[in-house]
């Protein structure tokens, strides 16, 4: 996880990003907001047995989404580190070396790199695990096409890391008109026995069956979510594992309190539920609690 330093609605997303608001308050008040709600995150995931490795951002770079570094890279069981192409510029400077070293430092094996990151030259984008949604166990990649997420690199991607590819278009809905969704982690969410999925995003009837049909096949309980309940983040979570192997599913308070009781027990009945107030990143950011955290899943020495 991205301490921000420089944190405040970046202006290059918001094209596409319709999650994005503005606060109408000082960068500064923003960023200061945005680093009390961050270390309050991680000390509740630390609270529940997470183990949880920080840095921070530094002013060098104008990176006020660098909170975000799931968009950037990804890291897999068998020691690969993948680097994405990213949409937004200045969200290209996100991207550093020192990150992996403080992995290494902390007793993580990286064996080699994958980097597509040549395809911005090309206007080509595939934003990590906000574009790519993945069934790691299955074998299976979701993602729903967008300005971000390009379905050539999507389907290279598939084929350099062995998944499945479960392709599709997921719309919301912004001043009446149905526009694409910007990453597939806002509106969907995949655990180890369940999916939280906002279905009705999905227009067409033939990829809602198809995404449908994936997620059932693979034995995992679907629990839908509304558009409205989209909106407060109730697709962004992530599972996670704590202490004593205990699974927790990570959310933003303002997603928690979008859930029916409903909801809350049919999650509850596959793990426990980790919430924390994450307004302003929310707000300024339109990312959430998922898009926070980048999961090691790299081997250990």
């Amino acid at each position: 996880m991205v301490r921000p330093v420089n944190f405040r609605m970046n202006e290059q997303t918001a094209v596409n990003n319709y999650f994005q608001e503005d606060p109408h308050l000082k960068n500064a008040e923003i960023n200061r907001k945005a680093q009390e709600e961050f270390d309050q995150f991680v000390k509740v995931l630390r609270d529940n047995g997470v183990n949880v490795i920080t840095i921070s951002d530094n002013m060098e770079r104008d990176t006020p989404d660098s909170i975000f570094p799931n968009n950037w890279v990804s890291f897999h069981d068998n020691g690969t580190v993948c680097v994405y192409p990213m949409f937004a510029e200045n969200r290209r400077k996100e991207r550093r070396e020192d990150i992996f070293e403080l992995l290494e430092d902390n007793g993580f094996v990286i064996n080699n790199f994958m980097d597509y990151t040549d395809a911005e030259e090309e206007e080509v984008f595939l934003e990590g695990t906000g574009s790519i949604l993945l069934d790691r166990v299955n074998q299976k990649a979701y993602c729903a096409l967008s300005e971000r997420a390009h379905e050539d690199l999507f389907i290279e991607f598939c084929e350099d890391f062995d998944c499945f590819p479960v392709i599709f278009h997921a719309n919301q809905t912004v001043e009446g008109e149905r526009l694409p969704i910007y990453h597939t982690n806002v509106m969907m969410a995949m655990a180890e026995t369940f999916a939280v999925i906002c279905l009705d995003s999905i227009d067409d009837k033939k990829e809602r069956k198809n995404v449908v049909d994936h997620i059932k096949m693979d034995g995992k309980e679907i629990i839908r979510i509304t558009e409205e309940q989209m909106c407060h983040f109730a697709g962004n979570m992530l599972q996670v594992i704590g202490a004593d192997d205990k699974r927790f599913m990570v959310m933003s308070t303002q997603a928690y309190n979008s859930l029916t009781q409903e909801q809350i027990t049919a999650i509850e009945k596959h793990c426990l539920i980790i919430h924390s107030p994450l307004d302003t990143i929310e707000t300024c950011g339109g990312g959430s609690a998922r898009c926070m955290m980048a999961e090691v899943f790299l081997p250990k020495a």
